[in-house]
């Protein structure tokens, strides 16, 4: 049964530590609720328990961090970060280290209880008049109560590391998405979305782990000066040669970390190049399949991959070689302890061996952490200073604009003398700027492109530096932007935008807007799921939705960024009547700023501003301008004017519908009937999947052989040491081994060992290397060739995190701990081995408590794995909501929404931190239990060398105690290892998922490939076509057939929302056919490759879409074409002068998105691409809609001209934009209602086309 929807932090009373008793804390048993709930059924997300320590939220922990950096010095720079840190977080790592010092105190004494047991069993009886058992007995209780506090104080400071880490992640977490709310235009150039996100994904995540290693850079030192001072004491100055060794090593291995350093630096680096790019180009995915374009792109993303994987590969080289220095350097320095012992005459006996060895064994273990602890050192430094660098990056300028929400005054905007520019450097945006308008105001702005109208608007807003001047802004602000900004979620909660519902106001917002029509046809209402970024609604019904977020704002001024040029002229001039009606009659004294394009709008207004290269060179009401001086404004209008070349007659004449239109309208409507949102919630795998995604590690990468080779070096390995240790026990009390041959036997053994240690980390690296190649490869193909629908319907935050976090740990974690858990497990057989053979009555404990251990691990596991898979669908929405900030930053702050949104930030981090915690806590609860059971059997072995010591040489009690140590340990490593590997398995089974999507049809028929000049004529043909979004979706186009003659211009026309976009992507297969076909030169479509249609077809988006990278990349990707041809291309587009004007030109950046250009520029470059292209079907779908009318007059004559024998489909709102076509077709309802001439149309007043053009007249008549 599914789960019941609860809020972000869940519901659950099981409380997560906060609040239990002492004996419930102090054992982790408050998670058993939590535990006994998964292990009855798989975990959902709402029976995760809320933070209920309000220490662990994100609001406390960044409130903390502010404070702590206010007092160190608020520079941001990489000390005073981690000053401020460690200020903020000073009780807990004092409490945290407090405990790491207990733990290794008490795991330093090992050693010491060998020599005295070793020693008990050499004594012929017991000392200090106790009897011979007794002080056995009380060795064995001391051992109790050490093991029983290195067990405690372990677990305590792990959780409490994790615990502070979390605490740490949540407040950079914070940190991070509140500097994106602030950052100004030049920032964002530098720090892209996808850029942004990864410093949460991967850098605050990485600091996140950096205080669970960082008490170990003091007592790995610690540890390493008590087992020295052991050395001193069991073996006097030999030590001197044992420390000598040990400096050596570590000279050896500085040059290592050095490298390590280098490459971890380099491989962060890489992949954060990667994830931008990537980023960049899986959000615009819908324009590479326009453009045939997946190659190219596909092959760009993996030759970042390449250079990732190269620093990839030098790290893994160095931890293999790290690997070899782990096992040589305790059996060296073993070896020189053991023969310096000769010349100073100091004897070798069981006791004086198996304590060495037990010293050595102790430091093995942060020896060989010491790799990692330097590893995690080197990316918290590294992500110190990449977030240092973003936090010091530039702001907005707070006193730009001066802003005054609470005053009325006459002047609501005020601009004097002022010059503003985007850019510190390099020409002013508007300069010397002076205005001045009055409250209840209704102001156009026109001019050309590039004129400096969108800037104009954003100068107001504040987010464009001011250099010189003054302005002022009185009162509260609704804007709509000219590139539809929508939020994931639902169609209220965009129109709403955190206010509270007024029914009566909301539903004249929707019919201002003209949205009832849109509403009634969605599934849910206003309830319909909207996909990322508005994808499932059309362009003007996102213009129409932000106009509706505008108006029910209620704001005293409004910012409209041409919001009608995405719609068509009827519902411009509905939207423009309604609207300002809404504003201006309903909202009383209110003012508006609209910048537009369309002329036909400008005598409604109060004043009109006329803009050219960022001044305003006219100003006047629309009478003074048409006989004012300047010749601006008359260009403007005599364009529009003249763009008509038919006369429009209105007749009175009767005329027929089109009878398919008749037939189809006279059915009853469909029922509408309850359809899927089309956002889904992730897909989440349930239960034990058992062996399959470790299997699809190693089958996805070929590397059975390897792992086979694996296993025998492994096994190989183990009984080497088996053996080394063995011969020491056996031989030496035997007085026919001399001490040469017992040390030479020992460190040949050893040896021989370390090099079978080598060649199996060198077949993991291989392994690991193969698997990251192969899944990257299979996550990337799969992604090219799914369908479109799948990138409508996944936010693009989950496709990031397969591509980032679970790429990172398939990468690194997997690997890593596939060896932890192969080596651990054979280790530990190895031991019990051993242990059975000196007292094999451990038996009667040791399978007892491993089937417990097993069972108590199943137990856990069933929770633990759920844990994880939740925590990858919590960290998801953080990441879209981050990238989707950053794309609406501008419209958050215009209307003064950074608290909502970043108190819904916190409630996301809440959510992960959350899952994350319990994760945490899941751990610990299971390595305590492990290590009570592991201690119960070392007791075992403790008390069986007590009671059998007559029996047992001091030799084989050495052995077996030294492995009994030993074993407690490697239980733990063993367990904790499986336990992280079965969570990070999760990464791979998240991959694989992605990895098996839908595909596209081939990109290629090889067995039906198109004739070379295919088509020659350019006609198409529509036979009867149907289309529909899903499977369980209404029809979308409903049995349209027509014809296209090759070389005629077809304008496609109908209200918005009609089909007529739909259309254009069933044209290129964007969408498959539910019934009918297309033919073009009658050839079926879908009976050919993608690549080969969509490469002899040319399109200009409704969406204009630039990439990161340069001009010349944007026009150009493939580099086909010569610079000459570019700047044919950008001259006939209007665009040369825009372009020469740049420093670099050609070269010149593009940031993502094509920010840095107007949107009208934007469509230009589009129309460039195309003039290179030179396709003889040319599909236009609002390629000139944020043009102005001067501009789209010249566009549609280059049009006309390069394209004269070519058929070229235009879907325009702009009548004049297709009043000049051979044919017509209108669309209604996704029906076509008429496919004839334009003539023939216009001298039918009843025909869907007249009434536009009717309707279109009529308001610029008004």
């Amino acid at each position: 049964m599914d789960c019941p929807r609860t809020p972000l932090l869940g519901s659950s009373s099981i409380s997560n530590g906060h609040g239990s008793s002492w004996k419930d804390s102090l054992f982790f048993s408050w998670l058993n609720p939590l535990l006994a709930t998964g292990a009855k059924k798989p975990l959902q997300r709402c029976d995760v328990p809320a933070l209920r320590d309000q220490d662990d939220t994100a609001e406390r922990t960044h409130a903390g961090l502010i404070q702590a950096l206010s007092k160190v010095g608020d520079d941001h720079t990489p000390s005073s970060l981690f000053w401020a840190i460690a200020r903020c977080h000073w009780r807990e790592i004092w409490r945290t280290g407090a405990l790491a010092l207990v733990k290794t105190i008490a795991i330093s004494c090992n050693p010491l209880f060998l020599r005295y047991f070793t020693r008990f069993v050499a004594a012929s009886n017991g000392g200090g008049g106790l009897p011979g058992r007794t002080r056995g007995y009380l060795l064995v209780a001391a051992l109790f109560s050490a093991k029983i506090l290195e067990c405690l104080s372990q677990r305590h400071w792990f959780f409490g590391a994790r615990r502070l880490g979390l605490r740490l992640r949540s407040s950079l977490v914070a940190a991070i998405y509140a500097k994106e709310l602030k950052l100004s235009h030049q920032s964002r150039q530098r720090h892209a979305s996808g850029e942004i996100v990864s410093y949460i994904s991967v850098d605050a995540y990485r600091l996140g782990e950096f205080f669970w290693w960082s008490h170990q850079l003091w007592t790995v030192p610690l540890q390493i000066s008590i087992a020295l001072a052991i050395l001193v004491s069991t073996v006097g100055l030999a030590t001197l040669s044992g420390l000598l060794v040990i400096l050596i090593t570590a000279a050896i291995q500085a040059p290592l970390a050095k490298i390590q350093q280098r490459n971890q630096y380099n491989l962060m680096v890489a992949q954060d190049q990667r994830l931008r790019v990537s980023s960049s180009i899986l959000s615009s995915m819908k324009i590479i399949k326009l453009q045939a374009w997946e190659r190219y792109f596909q092959q760009l993303i993996e030759s970042f991959r390449a250079r990732e994987y190269a620093w990839l590969y030098g790290v893994k080289q160095i931890w293999a070689a790290g690997s070899v220095m782990f096992w040589m350097s305790p059996v060296v320095t073993a070896s020189v302890v053991f023969a310096t012992c000769i010349p100073l005459s100091i004897k070798l006996d069981a006791t004086l061996v198996f304590t060495v060895l037990a010293t050595f064994r102790v430091i093995q273990e942060p020896v060989r952490n010491l790799p990692d602890v330097l590893t995690a050192m080197i990316q918290a430094r590294v992500s110190l200073e990449r977030l240092s660098k973003f936090f010091q990056d530039a702001e907005l300028q707070e006193d730009a604009v001066e802003r005054d929400f609470f005053s009325r005054q006459h002047d609501v905007i005020s601009i004097d003398s002022a010059t503003f520019a985007w850019e510190e450097t390099g020409k002013f945006s508007l300069a010397d700027l002076s205005l001045k308008i009055t409250s209840g105001e209704l102001i156009a702005v026109c001019g050309a492109v590039g004129s400096g109208k969108s800037t104009l608007l954003h100068s107001i807003l504040g987010e464009v530096p001011r250099f010189s001047g003054k302005a002022k802004v009185c009162g509260s602000i609704g804007y709509v932007s000219q590139t539809a900004w929508i939020r994931s979620g639902s169609v209220r909660e965009n129109i709403l935008f955190g206010e509270a519902m007024d029914k009566t106001f909301y539903e004249r917002v929707i019919k201002a807007c003209a949205l009832e029509e849109d509403l009634a046809g969605f599934s849910h209402g206003d309830l319909t799921e909207i996909g990322e970024r508005g994808l499932n609604l059309s362009g003007g019904q996102k213009q129409r939705l932000q106009l509706a977020r505008a108006l029910y704002a209620n704001a005293e001024i409004y910012l409209l960024d041409d919001p009608f040029s995405a719609v068509d002229a009827q519902t411009a001039a509905t939207l423009f009547q309604a609207s300002l009606a809404c504003i201006l009659q309903e909202l009383r004294n209110k003012t508006v700023i609209l910048v537009t394009h369309q002329v036909e709008f400008l005598s409604s207004v109060d004043k009109i501003l006329v803009m050219e290269s960022g001044r305003i060179v006219q100003s006047g009401s629309y009478q003074e301008l048409l006989i004012s001086s300047g010749n601006i404004f008359s260009r403007l209008v005599n364009a529009h004017e003249d763009s008509f070349i038919f006369q429009v007659h209105h007749t009175n004449s009767e005329s027929h519908r089109h009878e398919t239109y008749q037939r189809q309208l006279s059915k009853s409507s469909e029922n509408k009937t309850s359809y899927q949102q089309l956002i889904q919630d992730e897909e989440i795998a349930a239960g034990n999947l058992g062996l399959k995604p470790y299997l699809d590690y190693i089958d996805g990468s070929g590397s059975r052989s390897l792992l086979g080779l694996v296993l025998v070096f492994q096994a190989l390995f183990v009984f080497g040491v088996l053996s080394s240790n063995y011969w020491l026990a056996t031989q030496v009390a035997n007085p026919n081994t001399s001490v040469q041959t017992l040390i030479g036997v020992f460190t040949a053994i050893s040896f021989a060992s370390t090099g079978l240690v080598y060649a199996r980390a060198r077949f993991l690296v291989s392994i690991g290397l193969r698997a990251s190649r192969a899944f990257f490869s299979g996550l990337i193909n799969s992604l090219f060739r799914a369908p479109m629908a799948m990138f409508d319907s996944t936010p693009l935050g989950r496709i990031l995190s397969r591509a980032s976090s679970d790429m990172s740990i398939l990468d690194v974690e997997v690997q890593s701990y596939f060896n932890f858990s192969l080596s651990g497990l054979s280790e530990m057989v190895g031991m019990v081995v051993i242990i059975t053979l000196v007292t094999w009555q451990i038996l009667f404990v040791a399978i007892p408590t491993l089937a417990i251990l097993w069972r108590i691990q199943r137990y856990y596991l069933k929770t633990a794995r759920e844990l994880v898979r939740i925590n990858g669908t919590t960290k998801a929405p953080v990441l879209n909501h981050t990238g989707e900030t950053v794309n609406g930053a501008v419209p958050i702050r215009a209307f003064r929404k950074q608290s909502m949104f970043t108190r819904e930030n916190m409630k996301l981090v809440n959510s992960d931190a959350s899952v994350s915690l319990h994760t945490y806590a899941g751990y610990e609860w299971l390595s305590l239990r492990v290590e009570f059971l592991g201690t119960i059997v070392l007791l075992t072995a403790a008390l069986l060398v007590v009671i059998f010591r007559d029996q047992l040489s001091s030799g084989f009690a050495g052995l077996s105690l030294t492995y009994a140590f030993a074993l407690n340990g490697c239980q733990v490593f063993l367990i904790q290892a499986v336990s992280y590997l079965s969570g990070y398995i999760v990464a791979v089974e998240r991959i694989s998922q992605y990895m098996k999507l839908p595909e596209e049809a081939p990109l290629v028929i090889k067995s039906n490939r198109p004739p070379a000049e295919w088509p020659a004529h350019g006609e198409v043909e529509l036979q009867n076509l149907q289309i529909r979004y899903r499977t369980n979706s209404p029809l979308v186009l409903k049995g349209i057939s027509c014809m296209f003659p090759g070389g005629k211009k077809v304008g496609l026309v109908g209200r918005t929302g009609s089909g007529k976009t739909t259309l254009i992507s069933a044209l290129f297969r964007l969408i498959e056919p539910d019934g009918g076909r297309i033919l073009i030169d009658r050839i079926d479509v879908t009976t050919i490759g993608l690549f080969d249609l969509r490469t002899r077809i040319g399109v200009i988006p409704q969406e204009a879409f630039l990439f990161r990278g340069t001009v010349r990349s944007n026009l150009d990707p493939l580099q086909q074409f010569s610079d000459e041809q570019i700047w044919q291309s950008l001259r006939k587009c209007q665009l040369l002068k825009a372009v020469k004007e740049t420093p670099k030109q050609l070269d010149s950046l593009v940031s993502d998105d094509g920010e840095n250009w107007s949107a009208g520029q934007r469509q230009l470059f589009c129309l460039a691409r195309v003039l290179l292209k030179r396709s003889k079907v040319l599909v236009l779908d609002e390629a000139t809609s944020s043009i102005d009318s001067t501009t789209d007059a010249v566009l549609q004559k280059v049009i006309r001209d390069e394209f004269s024998d070519c058929t070229v489909i235009t879907v325009a709102h702009r009548i004049s934009t297709v009043i000049d076509s051979d044919l017509i077709l209108g669309l209604k309802n996704g029906y076509m209602v008429e496919c004839d001439s334009p003539q023939a149309l216009l001298d039918n007043q009843n025909s869907l086309f007249a009434k536009l053009v009717a309707e279109y007249w009529s308001s610029c008549d008004k």
